[in-house]
């Protein structure tokens, strides 16, 4: 053992005996919240640009993500009423074969449709002569999510009864390519948000080193230890996310009111969480980025 690893035993030996003094880490939490503060007044007006820049960065993103989960929801439910048709041999046991395709995985409902009763709907629509019914009978599988459309069908092709199965196949691909891209734009704004708050930190948190670097130096000669230097810095960074994403909310809510209106005159549902997920995911990334561009900061400009 090395003898700067003894010496870092020792010191952990004599702090574990000494009692703890909450009166001092009291003092100390609070030396701490002046040194945020003291950083903040410091920086002066640009503390407004810093925070208006975060949160219209923020706001854009929520609005983005809201609008996203919003488009996933009107897919969700235009593709809920997509259906597979499975027709029948004439000779097919019904039940039997009902029984089978609900045994299938990702089935969600299966509606009988008897020849008789589609081509009586047909001769409403179509005059055609007197003729036997051509029509088989079938089968309107629906499923828990369109993604599953492919994998269902070719099962349902495997059972004994059907002779061949259909659906909007052209349809379904240009559902599954709008949620692929709205997917993909989303993703790309959380990456732009998250670098351009590092970055906007990372050079405020810079300015209030350059500013402090005096006093930091006597810190640390005074033997000051190094959380208590970062810790500040790092608060100061968490403290402009957090007010950047509060402002945020505002117009994120006007986004969801104008939201709502479309649901409802859809008649669509609207997902109870989708707006605590927008918010909360606002909140978090605006602290989250911005504490880390503090820390990035500290690291490259600071060496404690």
């Amino acid at each position: 053992m090395t003898r700067k690893n003894k010496n870092q035993n020792l010191k952990q030996k004599v702090k574990s005996k000494i009692p703890k003094d909450w009166m001092s880490d009291i003092r100390i939490t609070y030396r701490i919240g002046i040194e945020t503060f003291k950083g903040i007044v410091q920086t002066g007006l640009v503390n407004i640009a810093i925070i208006t820049t975060i949160a219209a960065i923020l706001t854009i993103f929520g609005s983005i993500f809201r609008v996203a989960l919003a488009a996933n929801s009107f897919l969700h439910s235009m593709g809920s009423t997509l259906e597979i048709s499975a027709y029948l041999e004439s000779d097919a046991d019904k039940e039997t074969v009902i029984n089978q395709v609900y045994n299938i995985e990702h089935v969600k409902n299966v509606k009988l449709i008897r020849k008789e009763q589609s081509w009586a709907e047909f001769k409403q629509q179509i005059d055609v002569p007197d003729i036997v019914n051509p029509l088989p009978d079938t089968l309107h599988v629906k499923l828990d999510d369109i993604k599953n459309m492919n994998s269902v069908t070719n099962q349902l092709k495997q059972i004994q009864g059907i002779s061949e199965t259909n659906y909007s196949k052209d349809l379904i691909q240009k559902f599954e390519m709008i949620n692929t891209i709205i997917n993909t734009v989303t993703l790309v704004f959380v990456v732009i948000v998250c670098i351009l708050t590092i970055a906007i930190i990372n050079n405020t948190i810079e300015l209030v080193i350059q500013s402090r670097k005096e006093e930091i130096e006597i810190m640390r000669l005074m033997g000051v230890s190094n959380w208590y230097i970062k810790t500040p810095l790092i608060l100061q960074g968490a403290i402009y996310g957090f007010l950047g994403a509060l402002i945020a909310i505002i117009p994120i809510d006007v986004v969801q009111s104008y939201i709502i209106k479309m649901h409802d005159f859809c008649m669509i549902s609207i997902d109870p969480l989708a707006q605590f997920t927008v918010l909360f995911s606002v909140l978090t990334l605006g602290v989250a980025f911005s504490s880390i561009g503090s820390f990035l900061s500290i690291r490259k400009h600071l060496q404690v």
